[in-house]
């Protein structure tokens, strides 16, 4: 039963974010990648190896129900949908402990925001 409930509450709070694209022009429709072939990357420099540009990534969840992890997650399965193999992360901006408490105080939404770019790796040669 507890396993049940602790599935339930990922599957809720994973559900939680959005992500859109916008491509970059260099989509193949259809050619989507495994999700665990998607890496992230803090900055292009961490890439390695030369790389197309795919899409930009826009995430975004309340900030009571998504956390980091999450952001991160949604952002990594927009990319394999587009077929790209990699994640550069821009900015993940959360709000301010003032905005979470007017949030929980008038019953609204305090809106965790992330942007990436979403790559297409070529080949080690």
């Amino acid at each position: 039963m507890r396993t049940l409930v602790v599935f339930a509450v990922t599957a809720i709070l994973g559900g939680c974010v959005s992500t859109n694209s916008t491509p970059l022009g260099l989509t193949r429709p259809g050619s989507t990648v495994p999700l665990a072939s998607v890496s992230l990357y803090r900055t292009a420099d961490q890439v390695g190896r030369p790389y197309c540009e795919v899409a930009l990534l826009n995430s975004s969840g309340d900030s009571l129900w998504t956390n980091e992890k999450s952001m991160l997650d949604s952002m990594r399965r927009a990319a394999a949908r587009l077929g790209a193999d990699g994640v550069i992360l821009d900015a993940i901006q959360e709000p301010s402990s003032a905005i979470k408490l007017a949030a929980a105080i008038f019953h609204v939404s305090a809106p965790r925001k992330g942007r990436a770019l979403a790559i297409r790796t070529e080949p080690e040669s």
